[in-house]
């Protein structure tokens, strides 16, 4: 079954997800799609997915770009 057919945000706007910035009211959009994240059934995947197709765009998973950059980089200092 594909992970997306469950997923928390399958009916929200999509722009919840897509924060402009860092910032300002980002911050309120980013704790909003966290929120969504947190109580989604379909977390892992999700942010499994999004590394591993390299997503850099939006909050995937629970995570921002930032956040999942580090993860890249810790892999990458690991192996």
């Amino acid at each position: 079954m594909n992970w997306r057919l469950t997923a928390a945000c399958r009916d929200l706007d999509p722009d919840v997800f897509f924060p402009i910035g860092t910032g300002g009211m980002s911050l309120v959009q980013i704790a909003e799609a966290k929120t969504v994240c947190r109580r989604c059934p379909v977390a892992e995947q999700c942010l499994a997915w999004a590394v591993g197709d390299g997503r850099v765009e939006g909050i995937w998973g629970g995570t921002t770009e930032n956040e999942r950059r580090a993860m890249r980089l810790r892999e990458d200092l690991g192996s």
